[in-house]
């Protein structure tokens, strides 16, 4: 995959939203939670006004409805703005 976000944004591989069960009933797809951590892919190079903190291989908390969807090679990614980024994890 070769892709770069421009200034401000990142691009980030959500981690798989965990499956419940309760008593023997699985969740669908679509009744799971959006996930709220994910892997830093690519950053682009930030802006004159906001410096790029965020780094590549970065772990990161995102608000439940940052970013935008996209699908490259069959895989889901998100492109969101380094200020939707709400926490690294050390």
């Amino acid at each position: 995959m070769n892709i770069k976000p421009l200034a401000d944004r990142v691009l980030i591989e959500p981690t798989a939203a965990e499956e419940t069960t309760m008593a023997g009933i699985i969740i669908p797809d679509t009744a799971k939670e959006k996930p709220l951590k994910g892997k830093v892919l690519a950053v682009g190079n930030g802006t004159k006004d906001e410096e790029m903190v965020l780094k590549e291989d970065d772990t990161v908390l995102y608000g439940k409805y940052a970013g935008t969807e996209v699908e490259l090679e069959g895989e889901k990614y998100l492109i969101m703005r380094q200020s939707d980024v709400l926490a690294v994890l050390g």
